[in-house]
Formats: structure tokens, C-alpha cells, sequence
């Protein structure tokens, strides 16, 4: 069933068995999964089914630390939040990214590789990618030969790409609107959480509409999937039984985010620079997904210099200071300046079809005769880890928005662990590119400045800043003393209300994150399904 607040005979009162704030992917995919058992399921989604203006600048907040995108350009209020611009990137965690790690401080989850393994393999079927292989021995069954890198230096694993648009949109849960044990809640924004009085269990929800509506939520479990902005807002602003919001007697709260820093980390003059990207593309098999390889840190790199889990990929352009070429000027301005409506959305992707058919279809010559006219070289970009940290964290702003609510702010801070693990990513390349006699790899002097900075480059690519990655906030651990929430993404304390999505990341790796939300977000469903199965 489909609710939409705004209308006037909307109940004012829901009851569910879960109530699961936030349809995006992790909520849509564990919605799916508990209506599936035969659970009642009650969805809140803050948006409708396609962008509103009105309900976006909810999500505006103020930037206090590092430079970082516009927080309501960063994320998506409506049915399918950011998915619905999502590039289909996916890759799961590598083992040592869930191990304690002695040279990152805070690093360790309080599960294994192995505990979610089982969960990986369902979200990559549920995304349709094929074989379940994201190895460097797809290089073989692509028929392609890779650089012969020292694996102790520089490694190879693969991404995988969805190919279906808007996966989690509100074209495609048509399953959940026809369930009789299913109602979906439009234009929901919780504005509440009501704790009981020993601070133990959640009471219910509160959500309001813009035009002032409310209505209450009722549950025997609660599930927040907002974010990691939003869902440490959400707790942080629920401060009625607990001063310090809701799972933050330890202080941990809208601490530890992260993201995924890009940048430029070294430029590579060899005599060939056409022939590095084209090797390293997308490559689009007759059968199967679109895949792409990734130059990755290995594990002995990464123990010998104490440094992080980090990717690269080759990118040939001009001279970075010559700034961005025109039609690079066009597409910034109109992804930032046009707002995310259908419309939009479609324009979008089928910027990125092109972009796609060219990659595919672009003869070496003709990338080489492109590369020579426009002077192009060759880089090295980074997509690299986070250490977490802290200080880098969302507060509660002095600022309030339309629904009377004080905004999410955001304070990003890097380390000098961040940047010296691609400077030294730079420099195994180096190493290798000279050892193979491929060509001189020079690191980029912003990495050797003596300071934690990260400028930020636009000419780096469409993601000057980071991935958009929002990770941490409410991560998981062993203790409130260090974390928000359990091994079973529960709120330290309360044994009804959990937690979903990337927010629960204890480190971030360099793997995209959703995969590893949706894997998460299975392994919820399980853990609640086993919970009411014992107190129906």
C-alpha cells in the first residue's frame, strides 16, 4: 500500500511490525526482505516519488571543516535517495579492511570478511552482476594480459557495474506497493525519535509533513536508513531522555565520518599514455556486466609502510593547468545547477550512455590520435581510503530548518595517515613503472607539503572531492565507549531500534559502498526476521 502524509486522510496513527526510516537502497532491499518472511512492514521515505525542491533543502547544513561538496547537493530526498543517480560501481571490502589494524588507529570491526560473505553473494545477485568474481583473475577470462606489477607492490581486483538505472526507484518496487503486508509512507520526515524512559527501547516515531501534518509510528523494531548525516542527526536531535541524543552516552555519535578523498597523486610520462587508459577501461563482455580493473594497495604494501587500503586508475587528460576544457565547464555547471528531476535524471544518463558507447567502441588509434592533437599525458588519480577519525564528524547546527528541526552540519577532517598512504601508492608505482622500464612516475608536490591539506583539483574528474561516499557516524563496535551500534547493526542499549546503510562502517576500505550496505542490510533483515520469529 502507497501513503502519501500530504494527503488529508493519511492516518494519524501507523503500527508495524518493523518500521524502516528511509527508502533508499539499504531500506528498500531490507523492506523487501522482512515482507518476504511475512512480517508487517512499515517504509518511511521523507521525499516522494521524484525530486521536490521543498523537501531537498532539508537537507541543506553547514561545512565547518575541510572543503566539501554543498550538503544538499551530496545526497538525494526522494524515493531511491542517491541511488537514483548511482553509477553502479561495486566491489566488495577485502578481508584486512575488517581486521584491527595496529598502524590505523580505531580500525577493527566486530565482524569478519567471513560473517558477511554469505550476505555479499545475495546483494551481487540482487544487482545482477554476474559471476560473483571480482579478482585479478578476470583479466584471464576477459582474454586481456595485464602490467606485470609486483603483486607485493601494486595489485589488481575488479569492479563490477549494475547495469539497471535507478534500481531502487519508485519504478521498481511495485512488489512492495501491491503487498498487503507492506505500507509505504510518503513525505514522512521523522522529526523524532521517542525513547521510553530508561532509555532502553524506542516508543515510536514521530513524522511530519512539510504543510505541518504529523503522524506516529509504532513498531517492536525500528530501523533508521537515512544516511550517515541523517541518521546521526536523527539521533543526536532525539534529546529528551537523553541529553546527549539517543546511543551517545559514549560520546560516539556523528563521529568517525568518512568518505573516499580523490585526487591527482602523480603524473606519469611514458611514450605511449593513450594505451594505459585504454588497457585499464571499462571493459564491456559479450555476457555478463560492464567491468573495470583497479590498480589497488596490496595487503604486504600496506603491512610494511603502515598505511591504508587504497585504488587508482589511470587517467590521460591535458595539462591540469590549463584548467577544465569546455565540455567539461558545461557538465559541471549543469549537474550542480540542475535539480535531479526525472527529466534531469534521464538527460544524465544518457550523458553517461555516451560516454559508455565511447569507451567501447573507440579504436586505439583513434584514442591515440585524439591523445596526441589535445596533448594529453597521463595520471594517476586516487580513490582512496579514510582513516577514521574522530573529529571528523556531523553536529547538530544552531540553525533549524522548514520543519522546526536543527540542520546536520558537517566538520570532514583528513589526517596525515590519509595522505601519506597515496603518496606511498605514488611512489610503489614509481617503483614498478621504473623497474619495467614503462616510463618516470612523479608524485604530485601536494603530497610531499608537509601538512595534512587535500586540495581539491577540479580537473581531477566529475568527483573532484570524494566519492560521495558518506560513511561512519554510527559505527559499529563492540562498546558504546567506541561505537554506536553492535555486531547486528543495534543501537548500543536499545534493543529495538537499528541501524542501516554505510553509516555503521567501522572503516570505509576503498571498496564503493553500497554493495556492503546491501550486504549489511540482508544480514539485518536476517538477525530481526530470527527476533520477531521469538517474540511474535
Amino acid at each position: 500500500m502507497l501513503i502519501d502524509l500530504n494527503d488529508a486522510t493519511a492516518p494519524g496513527l501507523l503500527e508495524a511490525d518493523v518500521c524502516v526510516v528511509g527508502g533508499g537502497a539499504a531500506g528498500v532491499a531490507l523492506a523487501r526482505k522482512l515482507a518476504n518472511r511475512g512480517h508487517q512492514v512499515c517504509l518511511l521515505e521523507a521525499g516522494g516519488m521524484d525530486f521536490d525542491q521543498a523537501t531537498q533543502d532539508l537537507c541543506h547544513g553547514e561545512i565547518t571543516g575541510m572543503e566539501y561538496y554543498e550538503l544538499a547537493h551530496s545526497r538525494l530526498r526522494f524515493f531511491g535517495g542517491t541511488t537514483n543517480i548511482w553509477g553502479g560501481r561495486s566491489v566488495p571490502l577485502d578481508r584486512i579492511d575488517f581486521e584491527k589494524r595496529d598502524w590505523v588507529p580505531h580500525s577493527g570491526w566486530p565482524i569478519t570478511l567471513e560473517d558477511l560473505e554469505p550476505y555479499y553473494r545475495i546483494a551481487h545477485d540482487s544487482l545482477e552482476l554476474g559471476e560473483y568474481d571480482y579478482s585479478a583473475g578476470m583479466w584471464d577470462k576477459l582474454q586481456l594480459k595485464p602490467i606485470d606489477f609486483n603483486p607485493d607492490e601494486i595489485a589488481h581486483l575488479f569492479w563490477r557495474f549494475d547495469s539497471k538505472k535507478e534500481r531502487f526507484n519508485s519504478e521498481q518496487v511495485d512488489d512492495l506497493i501491491a503487498a498487503p503486508n507492506v505500507r509505504i509512507v510518503l513525505h514522512a520526515n521523522v522529526v523524532k525519535i521517542q525513547a521510553g524512559e530508561q532509555a532502553g527501547d524506542v516508543q515510536h516515531l514521530a513524522a511530519r509533513t512539510l504543510d505541518g501534518r504529523e503522524t506516529t509510528v509504532r513498531a517492536k523494531h525500528f530501523v533508521l536508513a537515512c544516511g550517515a548525516i541523517e541518521n546521526a542527526r536523527l539521533l543526536l536531535m532525539s534529546d529528551d531522555v537523553e541529553k546527549n541524543g539517543i546511543g551517545n552516552s559514549g560520546d560516539q555519535v556523528g563521529r568517525y565520518f568518512m568518505e573516499h578523498p580523490h585526487g591527482r597523486i602523480a603524473h606519469i610520462k611514458t611514450d605511449d599514455p593513450a594505451w594505459f587508459w585504454a588497457h585499464y577501461r571499462k571493459r564491456y563482455p559479450s555476457s555478463g556486466p560492464p567491468l573495470a580493473p583497479a590498480l589497488v594497495t596490496p595487503e604486504a604494501l600496506q603491512r610494511s609502510k603502515g598505511i591504508l587500503n587504497s585504488a587508482a586508475t589511470f587517467k590521460i587528460q591535458r595539462n591540469p593547468d590549463l584548467g577544465l576544457g569546455v565540455g567539461s565547464k558545461v557538465y559541471m555547471n549543469l549537474k550542480h545547477d540542475l535539480n535531479a528531476t526525472r527529466a534531469n535524471r534521464k538527460a544524465w544518463h544518457l550523458y553517461r550512455g555516451l560516454l559508455d558507447w565511447l569507451q567501447k567502441h573507440l579504436s586505439m588509434g583513434l584514442i591515440r590520435g585524439v591523445a596526441r592533437v589535445k596533448r594529453m599525458e597521463l595520471y594517476l588519480m586516487a580513490r582512496a581510503e579514510q582513516a577514521p577519525n574522530p573529529d571528523s564528524r556531523v553536529k547538530l547546527s544552531s540553525e533549524t530548518d522548514a520543519l522546526g528541526c536543527r540542520r546536520g552540519d558537517l566538520h570532514w577532517q583528513l589526517c596525515e595517515l590519509d595522505k601519506r598512504t597515496v603518496l606511498e601508492l605514488a611512489r610503489a608505482m614509481g617503483r614498478e613503472f621504473d623497474r619495467l622500464g614503462l616510463g618516470k612516475v612523479q608524485t604530485s608536490a601536494w603530497l610531499e607539503d608537509g601538512t595534512n591539506a587535500w586540495p581539491v583539483d577540479p580537473t581531477v574528474g566529475n568527483h573532484p572531492i570524494g566519492g560521495y561516499h558518506h560513511m561512519g557516524t554510527t559505527r559499529m563496535s563492540g562498546s558504546p565507549a567506541t561505537g554506536v551500534v553492535d555486531a547486528n547493526c543495534t543501537v548500543h542499549g536499545y534493543e529495538n531500534l537499528h541501524i542501516a546503510g554505510s553509516s555503521v562502517f567501522t572503516t570505509g576500505g576503498w571498496a564503493n559502498p553500497t554493495l556492503t550496505i546491501l550486504a549489511l542490510a540482508h544480514r539485518l533483515g536476517d538477525h530481526l526476521d530470527s527476533l520477531l520469529k521469538e517474540t511474535p
